[in-house]
């Protein structure tokens, strides 16, 4: 049991738990004889704006026919995909309504401490009674994560995420939002995954007005040189980004990178691993130029090359 007062649980779950609500989608399945039929899922969301704007996980409303927006108080409405982005497992939908609808306050993740006490909440089942409440401690900050869209930088829980929570709000003592409920692992019991919240911020109004994030890439595929990697192809150096795909068209392509170069610098920050790569990047704009050290064959050579749009879709 987490030692703090009931009075702050309390008061904190008072202050989030209206503007928690329960996200039902329907996704249209094909069986092995082609018949077509609907499945049902359930997620979580946390209204974010007056208008009807509300923040969930991507993975909640991916390939939905349609949504159902459940409010704690029991009201329903239909459900609108606005904005998608993968690679941080994050969505904006809306209902629209002219009645007033409880918003809830969005916090600093970046003043999270590890220890710090937290809240999950979510809204898996639309039921009357209000959202699902658990407590814990931030249990890991920058947590990076591997998913098909790349390395996810995550906030670790031991705050149980239940099913059907994704997508609904981790806060803090003062019912903030500090984070959305992303993942858990069920091979790992007690471990829990959120976004946090400054992530968020930083794409929501590019969600809201454009339905999508821009981001600047060079169009690589690359994984992170070992030394047995090293050892079995004979390669020159023992760590580094070994480039195995190049996109067509890409910076990287027109710069005149190869598939088997080495990235061991970028801007004469060095590479260990991949990952680096993505983060160095991120932080980058489209238009941007950097200058990629490069070991091909044992030779070192310098690749400047200009940023532009990451030029892969998503589904909304």
């Amino acid at each position: 049991m987490i030692p703090m007062s009931e009075e702050a649980i309390v008061e904190a779950v008072g202050k989030i738990s209206k503007s928690v609500v329960n996200i039902a989608s329907v996704r249209m399945v094909q069986d092995q004889i082609f018949r077509v039929f609907p499945v049902e899922g359930v997620g979580s969301g946390v209204i974010i704006d007056k208008d009807g704007y509300i923040l969930t996980n991507y993975h909640v409303i991916d390939d939905a026919e349609r949504l159902r927006v459940t409010l704690s108080d029991g009201r329903v409405f239909n459900g609108k995909v606005v904005g998608v982005d993968p690679p941080t497992d994050l969505a904006v939908i809306k209902i629209e309504t002219k009645e007033e609808i409880p918003v809830a306050k969005l916090g600093d993740s970046s003043y999270l401490k590890v220890g710090q006490i937290v809240l999950a909440v979510g809204n898996p089942f639309g039921l009357t009674g209000g959202p699902t409440v658990t407590s814990g401690i931030v249990s890991s900050l920058n947590r990076g994560i591997q998913t098909e869209n790349g390395t996810l930088e995550l906030i670790q829980t031991d705050a149980a995420i239940n099913p059907g929570n994704s997508g609904g709000p981790l806060v803090n003592t003062t019912g903030e939002v500090v984070a959305i409920n992303t993942a858990n692992m069920p091979y790992a019991q007690g471990i829990g995954f959120a976004v946090p919240i400054d992530t968020a911020k930083a794409i929501l109004k590019e969600l809201v007005e454009r339905g999508r994030v821009r981001r600047p890439w060079i169009g690589i595929t690359s994984m992170k040189i070992t030394r047995s990697l090293a050892r079995y192809y004979r390669l020159p150096v023992s760590e580094g980004a070994l480039v195995i795909q190049i996109e067509p068209f890409s910076p990287a392509d027109n710069a005149g990178m190869r598939k088997g170069d080495i990235i061991e610098e970028i801007d004469k920050n060095k590479v260990e691993e991949p990952a680096q790569i993505s983060e160095y990047i991120h932080k980058k704009r489209i238009g941007n130029s950097i200058t990629v050290t490069i070991n091909r064959n044992g030779k070192l050579i310098q690749i400047p090359l200009q940023l532009e749009e990451n030029s892969i879709t998503y589904n909304r």
